[in-house]
């Protein structure tokens, strides 16, 4: 393998790692094991900084406006391809649990899309939106949150404000 593919897998694991981290430090923290949730913490914050250390070397962080084309790909690519062949595979082997979770952020994805597209197309406006993720299926909406989820029928309480 190359440096270059390397970085592509350490970069993979590093951010993975990040997310299972605060997923950890976040169950910690619900046990009371306030340390043990810092710590978690802290280790995925270094795995944060080791991720953006490698993406910069790949030559993945390009301009703003190229960015948001980048990420509009990205997601498309997840809910027109990737997703519905999970969800084809979870319905198979009729799990549930996988399926709900695929089709959620399926569904999100597409959402996301859009929303990274309609930031591109008044890219430079300085357009002002305040972003709202429901805390179940991610899904994502400008500005106040429905009263209930459209995907996951949360209520409106449990959509995290962005700022």
């Amino acid at each position: 393998m190359s440096s270059i593919d390397n970085l592509k897998e350490a970069f993979a694991g590093e951010s993975q790692a990040n997310r299972k981290y605060l997923a950890f430090a976040k169950k910690a923290h619900e046990d009371g094991h306030h340390q043990v949730a810092r710590l978690f913490r802290a280790a995925a914050e270094a795995e944060t900084v080791h991720a953006n250390n490698h993406l910069k070397v790949l030559k993945g962080i390009n301009s703003t406006e190229e960015n948001l084309k980048e990420a509009i790909a990205g997601e498309v690519e997840e809910f027109k391809e990737m997703y519905p062949g999970f969800i084809k595979t979870a319905k198979e082997e009729n799990n549930k649990e996988a399926l709900w979770t695929f089709d959620v952020a399926n569904q999100v994805e597409e959402i996301h899309a859009d929303l990274y597209q309609k930031a591109l197309d008044s890219f430079g406006k300085n357009v002002e939106v305040i972003y709202n993720v429901c805390k179940f299926c991610g899904n994502t909406v400008e500005n106040d949150a429905p009263d209930l989820c459209p995907i996951c029928g949360a209520p409106k309480t449990e959509f995290t404000k962005i700022d």
